[in-house]
């Protein structure tokens, strides 16, 4: 509680003009980019009971959830459904009308008042509404006004075909069929003054109808029809509506409503359409029937139910909470941040992977920004020893300046990736004492992660301390010469360069790693102009005039890759580069060729959305970008870090937004409420993948976070309700064993 209140404190004094005055990277004066206030702003919380039968209905009556099936109705009790008394047959409808909750089972038509049960009479049923303060109650060819408890026929409602539902409209009663809808009017059913303009969809099946306000909305196979007086249109894709076969709809609470579909759910917020797949946000593709309650949405489908919480939140509070899932998930050890995977066995283990370091880089990152916003003593301790374990992977290999990719204790409970690069085994290596494994094959992608965070970390937290910022300066140099020397490589253990890290004439102008070309060349710059600034030397004076001559400048114009085909980790790696290169940068003879790389490659990704390469590209130009975008895109990010399995290429509306050009592919990109929480390496345009249900490291979202705070992209939260600004430490154990192994070496600083 302590930490917490003083974590408040420090966020309630400190200003941006504060943070400004006290920056060591430089922040663009007058940007075209809009500051976003930390807002408070409703949290997704997704939760699910899965059942073995479908739940057909659903409805909430004062602040509780009730389910209908083919047992009858069960109330929500937390993370399980009770049995009720009442009904015993299947239950096709839930209705709320009157501060009631109505029934529509096999055997009649059921009354709950909150405590008792009563039929309110028997036969068959399929839908009830409340029309002019009074219940109407439809059969298949009947509608019956509710008089004293009992079901009196109403005048003239002989329908000609089955009626499938019904609705109060205009002060009028609205009936569906299958394929039509109609109104009863002077003891008979107009069907030809339904409307003056538009139609149903032809050939279509209608599926449910429901008033909201000024608009009757009718879900049907084809699409979201909506009557407003006497006019027809029908949402579908090209509109923005996810899926066009659609189910069932509900209103919402906050002025919105909800669309239940064949797959998955639709919440409709103004003109904006969010999908809820399975299997992250619901049990099961099929939705029958959805209901909201006070800042709760309630989805039932053929595998049980999916419940969506809303929750205050301010990005600042996220920040905390998935600091405190990192420990309580057990994916700290040694200073590195690892995900875990499932085991078949249900628990949960640390995975070491083939960038441990470089992944951690980012968690390093985001506590910088940290420390540059809130001068918070306890963050600058833990990013100073954050970086003691990226700085031991390099010195845990027997080659000066050659980082490890991963280190793994002789014994510790963990696993240990097996695949190396290019499809060969992994290379595992044992230290002469036999206590760590170090991964060799070090690959570029490692490489550019270790210059852009010590960038980061010198700037904004090492130059406060002499010891910390020689750690640093040894550690870029060590790496560089080892580079320089061995003919801009990195050699390995074997003697031979590595398959990835290469920034050699040979490589780059060889025709088989055309791809490479341009983000290698713009990697061979920025380390050098990192070594400059941070070690200086004629020696390395001398290199980057050799990387001048052989051309390299001019070779990163076409870093982004669009085709043949396209990796999305090259862009993250791409922006890893653009970011030192460009602060550090003055000759006006290189700017323009980095500046028009970052440029292109920005107009190829500024359409994704993803927050970083946003914030990356604002903090460099000071030009315009999608700040509400990239403020959404960190609002999406599930606090459930598991990885659920997704599915988007069925949906209807995959066409690229207007205004954009997707150079890739011919779809818009999915966000994390799509795709779950993802590392800025992941591919926004893989429309279907996850399913691990391993646990994701949410560290992209941190390093994002509070980059865009350092630069004022995001002000800072106005509340000061701690209940809004962090979250309690809890002290639980979750996920992995805590790591019990050799605690990671003395590296004197």
């Amino acid at each position: 509680m302590l930490r917490n209140t003083r974590f408040l404190l420090l966020s309630m004094t400190l200003t941006l003009s504060s943070n400004l005055a006290q920056a060591e990277l430089p922040i663009p004066e007058n940007p075209r980019w809009k500051p976003i206030q930390d807002e408070v702003y409703l949290q997704e919380v997704g939760a699910k009971i899965e059942t073995e039968e479908p739940l057909l209905s659903v409805a909430v009556l004062n602040g509780v959830a009730y389910v209908g099936h083919k047992d009858g109705v069960s109330r929500v009790d937390g993370e399980k459904l009770t049995s009720m008394n009442g009904p015993k047959t299947k239950v096709t409808r839930l209705r709320v009308l009157d501060k009631a909750l109505w029934a529509i089972a096999e055997d009649g038509l059921w009354r709950f008042d909150g405590k008792n049960w009563e039929e309110v009479a028997s036969g068959s049923f399929v839908d009830l509404c409340l029309h002019n303060g009074g219940i109407v109650v439809v059969s298949e060819r009947r509608l019956f006004s509710l008089e004293d408890g009992k079901l009196e026929v109403i005048d003239g409602s002989q329908s000609p075909q089955p009626i499938l539902g019904v609705t109060s409209y205009s002060e009028t009663l609205y009936v569906r069929h299958a394929d039509s809808v109609a109104f009863l009017s002077k003891g008979r059913f107009n069907y030809d003054d339904v409307n003056d303009w538009g139609h149903l969809p032809r050939n279509s099946q209608t599926r449910d109808m429901l008033t909201i306000g000024s608009r009757v909305l009718v879900p049907t196979d084809k699409g979201l029809s909506v009557l407003r007086g006497m006019t027809w249109s029908t949402l579908t894709g090209e509109e923005g509506l996810c899926y066009e076969d659609t189910t069932c709809v509900a209103e919402g609470f906050d002025r919105d409503y909800w669309v239940g579909t064949n797959r998955g759910a639709i919440r409709a917020v103004g003109d904006e359409f969010q999908y809820f797949g399975y299997d992250r946000w619901i049990p099961d593709e099929r939705v029958n029937a959805i209901a909201c309650g006070d800042n709760v949405t309630y989805i039932a489908t053929d595998g049980g139910l999916g419940i969506i919480s809303y929750e205050p939140y301010t990005l600042q509070k996220k920040s905390e909470y998935y600091k405190r899932w990192i420990d309580e998930w057990g994916m700290r050890r040694l200073g590195f941040i690892n995900e875990l995977i499932l085991q078949d066995d249900g628990t949960y283990i640390r995975y070491l992977s083939d960038n441990d370091g470089g992944w951690t880089c980012h968690y390093l990152d985001a506590l910088c920004y940290e420390y540059a916003v809130t001068k918070d003593p306890e963050v600058k301790a833990e990013a100073i020893d954050t970086f003691r374990t990226i700085k031991w992977c390099e010195e845990i290999c027997p080659m000066v300046g050659f980082p490890a990719r991963a280190i793994y204790a002789v014994g510790e409970e963990s696993i240990k990736t097996e695949g190396g690069s290019a499809g060969r085994a992994a290379e595992w290596n044992l230290t002469e004492d036999g206590k760590w494994e170090w991964k060799g094959d070090t690959s570029s992608d490692e490489v550019a992660s270790h210059y852009y965070t010590l960038f980061i970390f010198y700037e904004l937290v090492a130059k406060e301390d002499e010891a910390v910022k020689a750690a640093a300066v040894e550690h870029i140099q060590r790496i560089t010469d080892h580079i320089i020397d061995n003919g801009w490589v990195l050699r390995d253990y074997d003697g031979k360069p590595t398959v990835w890290a290469r920034w050699d004439r040979d490589f780059i102008f060889d025709h088989e790693h055309h791809d490479e070309y341009a983000l290698n060349s713009a990697q061979a710059m920025n380390i050098i102009e990192i070594a400059r600034h941070m070690v200086g030397g004629e020696k390395y004076d001398q290199a980057k005039q050799q990387l001048i001559e052989w051309g390299y400048p001019e070779m990163t114009l076409r870093t982004k890759i669009v085709f043949p085909g396209y990796t999305h980790f090259d862009d993250r790696l791409a922006f890893l580069g653009y970011y030192p290169l460009l602060t550090y940068e003055t000759d006006p003879k290189l700017r323009p060729w980095y500046m028009r790389s970052l440029q292109r490659s920005w107009e190829a990704k500024r359409f994704e959305n993803q927050t970083w390469f946003h914030y990356i590209y604002g903090a460099l130009t000071g030009n315009e970008m999608r700040s509400e975008a990239a403020i959404d895109h960190l609002r999406q990010y599930p606090l459930d870090c598991r990885d659920y399995a997704f599915t988007n290429s069925h949906r209807d509306d995959l066409q690229v937004p207007e205004g954009f050009r997707n150079y890739v592919t011919d779809t818009k990109a999915m966000g994390p409420r799509e795709q779950g929480v993802r590392r800025w390496d992941r591919d926004p345009l893989q429309l279907d993948g996850g399913g691990s249900h391993g646990i994701l490291d949410p560290s992209s979202y941190l390093d994002a976070y509070w980059m865009g705070r350092y630069y004022g992209m995001i002000l800072a939260p106005e509340t000061d309700d701690p209940e809004l600004l962090t979250v309690e430490k809890r002290n639980l154990q979750l996920g992995a064993k805590p790591y019990d192994g050799p605690p990671r070496p003395d590296l004197g600083f």
